[in-house]
């Protein structure tokens, strides 16, 4: 792990998105005295059954507020509108002027594909603003600055095509990473599906897949494919 003092940004397209995702490799960095914000491009406020948008918008806001606390990081929610999410310059420079502010090393966001809309624009602004905020000839109140590294996360509703290339320990984060979850009415089922049980399984599964030790946990990430590419003289072996 990094000597350094690292921040990372998660983007989502919806509060608890990356919290589900990403939220034990967060854990995982911020008990270790790094950084994190979480940024939701939307509240998720259409998604309960039973409560109105704007009631279950300000839920929503609150509960990702004791997530990020529980997780150590910091929670940033925006107004956009939960399944009408835009890829828009006025989102993508909001973003990009959001980055330039935070200045973050490292960027964790979905995965290209996914059965939800909202999803594939928040990649498409990620990648937008990841590119404008490292542009100094785009003027704007706050200088340039490049992020290091992209990741994507495992999300259940983005799995086509997502192969991920990173396994990472979290066995040490897993109970506090399900402490924080709970956070979330959506955990237990609240909103009619069982992200509980779905998510815990899959961190026992990538810690089948990765280490083979009984009793271990995982969270993957996925790297761009140009991150994959070796310049060198030599062949690595």
């Amino acid at each position: 792990m990094s000597e350094r003092t690292l921040h990372i940004l998660t983007l989502g397209a919806h509060a608890a998105d990356q919290e589900l995702s990403a939220g034990m490799v967060i854990a995982k960095y911020t008990r270790a005295g790094h950084k994190a914000t979480i940024l939701s491009l939307t509240p998720g406020e259409k998604g309960h059954p039973k409560l109105g948008a704007e009631e279950y918008a300000r839920q929503k806001i609150a509960e990702a507020e004791q997530c990020a606390r529980l997780l150590g990081a910091e929670s940033r929610v925006l107004s956009y509108g939960d399944a009408t999410l835009p890829v828009t310059e006025e989102i993508i420079f909001e973003v990009a002027d959001i980055i330039r502010v935070l200045k973050p090393d490292i960027l964790i966001t979905h995965w290209a594909n996914s059965i939800h809309k909202d999803h594939r624009n928040a990649h498409r602004i990620a990648l937008d603003a990841y590119f404008y905020a490292a542009l100094p000839r785009i003027e704007r109140a706050d200088p340039a600055h490049r992020i290091s590294r992209i990741f994507y996360s495992e999300n259940w509703e983005d799995m086509e095509g997502y192969e991920p290339d990173i396994y990472l320990d979290t066995t040490e984060v897993f109970d506090p990473y399900c402490e924080a979850l709970a956070s979330f009415e959506l955990w237990n089922g609240g909103t009619g599906w069982p992200y509980a049980d779905y998510y815990k399984s899959l961190a026992r599964l990538r810690g089948c897949l990765g280490f083979g030790l009984r009793g271990r946990y995982a969270a993957t990430l996925a790297r761009p494919k140009e991150a994959h590419v070796l310049r060198c003289t030599d062949l690595p072996f």
